[in-house]
């Protein structure tokens, strides 16, 4: 069995999906598509743009959905559809580039949800209250435990992405997550560090970016998924539209449980993880979770004649 993962914030990079675009009409098309889609030339700054800019949440959200959806576009070019996997995942913002892959969305609606959705978030917490840290060699109940006693009162700091068993990202009031990362030191973490991110993401600070998403996602028709979606928030697969709608709100404010997901999916059967789009982040995560595990990457065009000749026939 198989899964097709899409990444999340953090893997993007000037120039990607670039080569896709040349090689391949499908995926070019997909980046015409979004810069339709939010009124911009999203592409322009991807390909030549600068790193701040593209970093900036509301760019980085929907510019690596795109460059997602290319690969993807791409994949199918080849003979290969979304049906050549048993379940897709995703990475905070790559769950909507799993259900954009699987048709639960249309690539249009997807682009401007996230854009919103970026948007959103970073309105939520203005500039320099928040903060979000790494914490490197704690698992995720050590890391849940520093974090609640980070916390005061006033002062929020919680467990945000459970990415695999030495790595867990806090987040919270800023003044919050420093703490977190000095106990995390004392309680024998071998690294605790900020990360350089704008908004205190999967925190409970973010209760009215999810507000916003829960009236943005009732504006939008949903289509069950080709692929059962294997949930952040619930870390096992979902195919109901009312349920996936639940959970993309929860997911704002609630943990990425990726290890779990990436558990879950192994019970299953799983053996096979395509990292789609850009970087090779969650492979990495991924095999720390599941060494016998195999990962691919497919985010450039020879990556997908590779997963193509692989893949090809069996979709």
């Amino acid at each position: 069995m198989r899964a097709f993962v899409f990444p999340g914030q953090g893997a993007q990079t000037i120039g990607m999906g670039r080569d896709l675009a040349e090689a391949y009409p499908a995926a070019r098309a997909v980046f015409e598509e979004v810069d339709a889609a939010l009124g911009e030339s999203l592409s322009r700054l991807i390909w030549e743009g600068d790193i701040e800019t593209l970093t900036l949440t509301a760019n980085a959200q929907p510019a690596l959905m795109a460059t997602s959806m290319a690969a993807m576009r791409a994949l199918e070019a080849e003979g290969v559809a979304v049906t050549a996997a048993d379940f897709v995942a995703g990475h905070s913002l790559g769950e909507y580039s799993a259900l954009c892959a699987a048709g639960t969305f249309t690539l249009a609606d997807t682009a401007r949800l996230l854009r919103t959705r970026g948007r959103a978030m970073q309105d939520a917490v203005p500039v320099g209250q928040g903060a979000m840290a790494a914490l490197l060699g704690l698992d995720f109940e050590g890391a849940s435990k520093v974090a609640a006693e980070a916390s005061s009162a006033d002062e929020v700091c919680q467990a945000a992405n459970d990415n695999d068993p030495g790595q867990v990202v806090v987040s919270g009031h800023k003044a919050a997550v420093e703490r977190a990362v000095d106990l995390a030191k004392a309680a024998g973490a071998k690294r605790a560090m900020l990360l350089p991110v704008s908004a205190p993401f999967h925190s409970e600070l973010m209760a009215p970016a999810a507000e916003v998403m829960a009236g943005a996602l009732r504006e939008v028709d949903m289509t069950a998924p080709a692929v059962a979606l294997v949930a952040n928030v619930r870390a096992e697969a979902v195919s109901d539209v009312g349920t996936i709608r639940d959970l993309l709100v929860r997911q704002v404010t609630g943990s990425v449980r990726w290890r779990e997901s990436v558990g879950w999916m192994v019970a299953q059967g799983v053996t096979e993880f395509w990292e789609i789009g850009a970087g090779k982040a969650l492979s990495g995560m991924i095999r720390r979770i599941e060494r016998e595990a195999a990962t691919a990457q497919v985010g450039t065009a020879d990556e997908v004649k590779a997963a193509a000749a692989a893949l090809a026939g069996e979709a």
